[in-house]
């Protein structure tokens, strides 16, 4: 009998077989899908928050609501024996609730695993912790700047002349990664404070390195004196004062010297003004009574960092022989003689006299005025300002009180009667064809000044400037002859030039005429005064190239004077 035909049948069944298993364990599998359901497993927790056998939207509300006070508590911090409180937001720790509710096994999945979860039951899920990296790194560098022990580097002091060691020493200091971790592992786990790792900060500089310093550089450098020696004469300096621009720094694991410049011309800048000279600009003065060029002069100087590279050289010797030679520098004037020469200041072009009567408060305000202006040298285009020129009227800068004009009357303050210099000084130079930049007329008319043609001051906001518009340099010169009781002083004003312009003035009548009132005050302040009217005036300027007839320009000054009220004290 042949069984051929069932072998090849049985064949055919195994396969048969297999497929119709892998169907039915298929069906199984879907069936197995739809009945687990899209259900957390039951028994899941997270930090202990029940979420088993919810649907995702409520597992979330859920630990939202739990986690939220537990996420803000703050962490108590320990590194180095320093304490302190990290707030978990700002540190950028927070908790993501939908990735933790999905790793917590959330909807319905093809994962075997969570199948059987669901069936078996879940258990205790960590919730996922997430880290703004920039915000913990700056959580982690406040807590070091306080907790920190750095190393102390090995170091020279110079202080007084003399040089002392800093030894190392070892210091600790956070661990940054490792306190990153541990603050990540601490959020919502943490209930005791939480030591942060340190590690060990080893200095650079060794104390061998410090002794080696102290040998080879810092005991020699103040064992004695440095002699400067520039042009064939010199200067001595001592430990004393050169050891204050002394330093080492840290190069590597090496201690370098240095020298500061700065700091040690200080010390040897008002001992080389024996040994050195200023270069002086040329300029113009009256000898004699006459306009004299005084030549320009070249300076011999050095640079200080030239010293401070000889010392750094010598300092390494030992002793007192410790010579440092400086190559003498010159240095130009910033006006030549050729300069001064051209400005061609050889005459008198105007001069102006005012009187006043005795007050040694204008004896004393009107001297030291007159010599701060006098010798004042306008070049082509230069513009003079009394302000910047006398400076502040106080006793510091050589001025008393005396009388002014504040709100229509007189007060005391310092520099009462510089006015007197502004009116003579603007005259000169009205006369000498300057031009006007900024001149302001008193409140009131004062009968011993040219009527409408005159200046007041004060500082720093009234000024008197006038600008050298001609091609020739100006000098001014200014001078006093004190009064007395007896006699009336004056006030001279002189400038110097080649002249360019002949001047005439013109004074037309005065107009809007104004009556004073009377005031009554009282207080140890006040002063007593004799009204007077007050009245519009102009004043004609007539400019004429000198030589010429021709009218070159007539220029119209206009001032207003505010009436002079009369004042009653008491």
């Amino acid at each position: 009998m042949n069984d051929a035909p069932y072998r090849t049948n049985d064949r055919r069944v195994i396969p048969l077989l297999l497929l119709g298993l892998v169907v039915l364990f298929a069906a199984l599998y879907v069936v197995a899908y739809y009945v687990t359901s899209d259900r957390i497993p039951r028994g899941t927790s997270v930090d202990g928050i029940a979420i088993g056998g919810l649907r995702p939207a409520a597992a979330i509300e859920r630990l939202r609501t739990g986690l939220e006070s537990r996420a803000a508590e703050p962490i108590t911090v320990e590194a180095n024996g320093v304490r302190t409180k990290v707030v978990p937001a700002k540190a950028g720790l927070g908790v993501d609730v939908p990735a933790t509710v999905a790793e917590a096994g959330a909807g319905r999945s093809w994962d075997p695993q969570r199948m059987w979860d669901y069936v078996a039951g879940g258990s205790a899920q960590a919730p996922v912790v997430t880290v703004d990296d920039d915000a913990m790194k700056a959580t982690v560098a406040d807590i070091a700047a306080k907790a920190d022990q750095p190393a102390v580097e090995g170091s020279v002091r110079f202080s007084a002349g003399q040089a002392s060691p800093r030894y190392p020493e070892r210091g600790t200091v956070v661990d940054r990664a490792g306190a990153a971790t541990a603050l990540r592992e601490a959020f919502l786990a943490a209930d005791e404070p939480v030591e942060l790792p340190v590690v060990d900060d080893q200095p650079e500089i060794t104390k061998d390195a410090v002794s080696r310093a102290m040998d080879r550089f810092a005991n020699p450098a103040v064992s004695g004196q440095v002699v400067v020696e520039l042009g064939g004469r010199s200067v001595r300096v001592s430990p004393d004062e050169f050891a204050s621009a002394l330093s080492m720094k840290a190069v590597g694991d090496k201690l370098e010297p240095r020298v500061d410049a700065k700091q040690l011309d200080r010390v040897v800048a008002p001992k080389m003004k024996r040994i050195t000279r200023a270069a002086r600009d040329a300029t113009v003065r009256l000898v004699g009574g006459r306009p004299r060029v005084v030549p320009a002069r070249t300076g011999i100087g050095y640079q200080p960092s030239d010293v401070a590279d000889g010392f750094l050289g010598v300092l390494p010797n030992a002793g007192s022989g410790r010579t440092v030679q400086v190559t003498p520098t010159r240095t130009e004037p910033k006006v030549s003689t050729a300069a001064a020469r051209k400005w061609r200041i050889t005459e008198r072009v105007s001069s102006f006299t005012t009187h006043f009567p005795y007050a040694s408060y204008r004896n004393v305000n009107l001297s030291r005025a007159a010599h701060l202006i006098d010798g004042t040298v306008l070049a082509p285009g230069d513009t003079f300002s009394l302000n910047d020129t006398v400076g502040e009227r106080t006793a510091q800068n050589g001025f008393t009180k005396g009388f002014i004009i504040n709100d229509g009357i007189f007060k005391e303050d310092f520099g009462g009667g510089v006015s007197q210099v502004a009116t003579t000084t603007y005259n000169a130079a009205f006369f000498a064809g300057l031009q006007d930049v900024q001149h302001k007329a008193h409140s009131f008319y004062i009968d011993r000044y040219p009527v409408g043609r005159e200046a007041t001051v004060a500082w720093p906001s009234v000024d008197l400037k006038f600008k050298n518009t001609t091609p020739y340099g100006v000098l001014v010169s200014a001078s006093v002859d004190k009064s007395t009781p007896s006699r009336q002083g004056a006030m001279h004003v002189s400038m110097w030039s080649t002249k360019y312009w002949d001047v005439k003035a013109e004074t037309g009548p005065r107009y809007n005429l104004t009556q004073p009132k009377t005031r009554h005050l009282n207080g140890p302040e006040c002063v007593p005064n004799d009204g007077y009217g007050g009245f519009d005036i102009d004043v004609y300027r007539l400019l004429y190239r000198h030589g010429s007839d021709k009218l070159e320009r007539r220029e119209r000054v206009h001032t207003r004077y505010t009436p002079s009220d009369s004042v009653v004290c008491g």
